[in-house]
């Protein structure tokens, strides 16, 4: 069987990942030498530039001198992290619920006003414009969730929503909801 690995961010493993699939997050930035990674049989993670097999991975390529010059390229974007999403140029309007009973609110205010224009509307309750996507919110305020903590985001400009901590019955409820066919309400109107 493969080699596989899980990556932990943020306290959270995913996983696990075969070899090819770690060259493509290394190679896009979203593994990086110290981000931790273990293998299934193992307990215990390591920066994933000292794993024996991902830690050559992260060795620039020898560069190739020619003799013919090359048209300048436009710079790459930035590498994405693991776990978020690419800014898109489009501003995003999204209500932010929060149930915060951990009292780890102060961390999650932050994250949030890092992540655009927010105004707080109600307690626990906020509007955001942002460039990020529901679901790239919602993955950067998880991270100062606590494990009793809920969160509701509504993208009231893509029609999304994203929410995190909720058991399986309510999410198959919401599911159900905001999945029904758009052509049966116009119908019904």
């Amino acid at each position: 069987m493969d080699e596989m690995w899980f990556v932990s961010v943020g306290g959270r493993s995913y996983g696990p990942y075969p070899l090819d699939q770690m060259r493509g997050f290394i190679a896009e930035g979203r593994v990086l030498p110290q981000s931790l990674v273990g293998q299934p049989d193992s307990e215990s993670l390591a920066p994933a530039g000292d794993d024996p097999v991902l830690g050559p991975l992260f060795q620039p390529a020898p560069v190739r001198t020619s003799a013919i010059s090359q048209p300048l390229k436009a710079p790459e974007p930035a590498p994405r992290r693991f776990g978020q999403d690419d800014a898109t140029e489009e501003t995003s309007h999204i209500v932010v619920i929060a149930d915060m009973k951990s009292g780890s609110i102060n961390g999650m205010e932050e994250t949030l006003f890092n992540l655009g224009q927010v105004s707080q509307v109600m307690p626990q309750v906020w509007l955001l414009a942002t460039n990020r996507s529901v679901n790239g919110v919602r993955n950067a305020l998880m991270q100062k969730l606590g494990k009793i903590d809920m969160l509701f985001l509504v993208d009231s400009t893509h029609d999304k929503v994203a929410w995190h901590n909720f058991g399986p019955e309510a999410e198959s409820r919401i599911r159900r909801i905001w999945a029904r066919p758009r052509d049966t309400e116009r119908k019904a109107g």
